[in-house]
């Protein structure tokens, strides 16, 4: 990025690096708490739009920034809603079914949101239960509230043998996948596991009746030397992807 108009030379800093992170844990840490405050909250919400741009164009984090924008939303009073909705009401003229009004929450509702919210709180301590370096078998760290904490990169050769003929061959994931779908399956196990199950079932269409797949994977891992991801002996097409501990991703070794 060190080629974006303005702020690109910075970039090339180590210290703009550090910069940005203890700023962004700051502005993180303090941001609900001057949205919650009607005064501030229209400027808050300015700085919300800023700093979710800036994070667009400095990262490949897709919509979360718009998905954030629009959602701070729910910060504001329930009158500035009601003025948009009146608003759109206008624009769009909406049947009177799509009018909202106030009304009590109904208890159920009440209950979905406790439980809901629990769940948010609870779902991303299961990493605990699994084995291992957490951002290396990423284990647990899906919907755990972890952004941009690590850097992955890596390549897969998979090699399929056919056990009546012994004949073995290698398959390449970008004859499959294109660019993006194959860096992201390189570095995530499920995702490899889920590629080798795709293979199965071509080769079987092949004639291959009980192909037997293994995975030559190597991954860096945040800047780190490239190692061996997965156990190159596994025949994936015997193993499930499920909630348990995924014994043929091997150990990072520091």
């Amino acid at each position: 990025k060190a080629d974006m108009p303005l702020i690109g030379p910075l970039l090339d800093y180590e210290w703009v690096a550090y910069a940005f992170s203890w700023f962004g844990a700051f502005y993180d840490l303090t941001i609900p708490f001057f949205l919650w405050n009607r005064k501030t909250r229209p400027f808050a919400y300015i700085t919300v739009i800023i700093f979710h741009i800036l994070t667009w164009l400095l990262f490949p984090i897709g919509v979360f920034p718009w998905v954030m924008i629009f959602s701070t939303l729910i910060f504001f009073g329930d009158d500035f809603h009601q003025k948009v909705l009146s608003r759109l009401d206008g624009i769009f003229k909406l049947p009177a079914s799509a009018n909202f009004t106030q009304s009590r929450i109904h208890p159920a509702l009440r209950i979905f949101f406790i439980i809901f919210l629990a769940w948010q709180v609870l779902w991303p301590w299961r990493f605990m239960a699994y084995p291992g370096k957490l951002f290396w078998t990423e284990q647990g760290y899906r919907l755990s509230w972890r952004v941009m904490l690590m850097e992955k990169a890596g390549y897969v050769t998979f090699h399929i043998t056919d056990p009546r003929t012994g004949r073995s061959g290698e398959a390449h994931p970008s004859d499959y996948l294109t660019p993006n779908q194959e860096k992201q399956m390189s570095t995530q196990p499920d995702l490899i596991l889920q590629f080798a199950h795709y293979l199965e079932k071509e080769y079987q269409a092949k004639g291959v009746e009980d192909p037997v797949i293994t995975a030559e994977a190597y991954v860096t891992l945040n800047g780190q030397g490239s190692r061996l991801f997965i156990d190159p002996e596994a025949d994936l097409t015997e193993k499930d992807d499920s909630f348990a501990p995924k014994e043929w991703i091997l150990d990072y070794e520091d």
